[in-house]
Parts: C-alpha cells; structure tokens; sequence
C-alpha cells in the first residue's frame, strides 16, 4: 500500500514537474520567435526642424549670411551696437540740419573746410610763439584697387539691371510686369510725398531695423508671411482664371513653342 501511494506520488509530482517544464520552453520559444522590439526613429536635430519651417523668399542660410556677412552685415544686425547706433545718429543728425535747418550741402562743405583750414594754419604759424610742435597733417590719397573693384560690382549689377527689365520688356513674364509696376508705383507714391533726402533716411533707418528685428522676431514672421503667400496665390489663380486667361496671347508664344 505503501508503494501504491509512492508511486502515485511520484506520478503526480513528474506530471507538474512536465507541465512547468513545458511551459517554461513554450515561453521560451514563443521569446525567441517574437520579433524583436522596432527600434525607435532618430529624431532630428533642431537645426533640421529649423530648416523645414517655412522661410521668406526661400531662405535657406542664416541672415547674416543673406545680407553678406562681414561687418555691413554686422552693422545691419547691430553686432557692434557702437558702430551702429554712431552711424544712426549721425544719419539723424545730418537728415536734421538738411531738411528741417534747409542748410545746403555745398555751404557745410565750404564752412568745415573754411574752419578746418584757418585753424590748421593758425596753428602751424602759431607753434614757434607758444613752443608747441607743429600739427602732423597726413598725406590723404585714395588708393585705386578699392575703387576698381567698387565700379565693377556696380557695372555687373546695373547690367543685370538692364537685362531683367529688357526681359520684362519683352513680355516673356506677366508675374514679374506686375511686380515691377507694381513697386515703381509704390516708389513713385513715396517720392511725391518726401523728396529723395528723406526718402534716403527712411531707406537708412529701415536697413538699420529691420534686420534685427526680423532676426529677433524671425519665427513670427515667417508664419505670417506663410499665411500670406497662401492667401496671395489663391488670389491669383482667382485674377488668373478670370482675367489673365482671357487675355489673347501674343505671336512669340507660337514662335516660341
């Protein structure tokens, strides 16, 4: 009876034993045949979430890179807040006394070098009574190589000047007619209302705002010029279906084609 209840026994504790055992390689099978976690996406860096926001006209380098870079694009972004508040003022202060003192450029001329001259030669004639050494004038000249280069970057910009209006001028784009009507009007609007004095300190003093303040409100601005763009193109496609394709075209267009 003894050995009836040991066998039992032993029977019952192989079959837990068996079942465990089973389990355990079943979990282990089902381990090695689950495919493995997917690894997570890189994330992108914030300078690649920077470059897919939208930027104006397309911009794709840094603004100070836009504007040249050096130290014009220095003074622009106020980099060196010396130098360009110095450059303000003295714009101020020279828009001041031409336009609201109505004094003339060629009469400031003559009065500083009037002054500059007799103090000078005062001073020269005057050191052997007051035993002081003669003032050291400077040999001013301007050197060529600046000056060169200057006139042809002027020269290749006009000339590109001259060749987009000649293509405008040929009726070959209507977006671009547009836009140059569009602004010379603009221009023309200003220029009746100030004369070109003040309209040189606007273009001054706007230079010298607003690029830093485009960069300091960079994201802003962009987002706003999104919605505008958008809202500008669904106009025209508007303009273009119900006007500008109904306008017959012109005999280059079959020549072209």
């Amino acid at each position: 009876m003894a050995d009836h209840e040991k066998s039992v026994m032993e029977k019952i504790t192989e079959k837990f034993h068996g079942d465990g055992s089973s389990s355990s390689s079943d979990s282990d099978d089902e381990k090695k045949s689950s495919p493995p976690p997917p690894s997570p996406s890189p994330s992108l860096s914030p300078s690649q979430l920077k470059s897919k926001v939208y930027r104006i006209f397309g911009r794709e380098q840094p603004l100070h890179k836009v504007l040249g870079g050096g130290k014009p694009a220095d003074v622009f972004l106020w980099r060196d807040k010396k130098i360009s508040g110095g450059l303000l003022v003295g714009a101020t202060a020279f828009w001041v006394l031409f336009e609201l003192f109505e004094y003339h450029l060629l009469t400031l001329v003559c009065h500083g070098l009037i002054l500059a001259l007799a103090i000078l030669f005062l001073w020269s004639n005057a050191s052997s009574f007051i035993k002081k050494s003669r003032p050291s004038i400077p040999e001013v000249h301007i050197p060529e190589e600046p000056v060169l280069e200057f006139a042809s970057a002027l020269t290749i910009e006009i000339n590109q000047a001259f060749r987009f209006l000649r293509e405008i001028a040929l009726g070959r784009d209507l977006k671009k007619f547009l836009a140059v009507i569009t602004g010379l009007w603009i221009l023309s609007t200003v220029g009746s209302c100030c004369n070109f004095l003040t309209l040189f300190y606007i273009a001054f003093v706007l230079l010298h705002t607003v690029p830093v303040l485009y960069e300091k409100y960079e994201d802003h601005v962009d987002a706003f010029a999104e919605k505008a763009m958008i809202e500008m193109k669904k106009q025209y496609a508007v303009f273009d279906a119900k006007v500008l394709s109904k306008i017959p075209k012109g005999p280059w267009k079959g020549k072209k084609a």
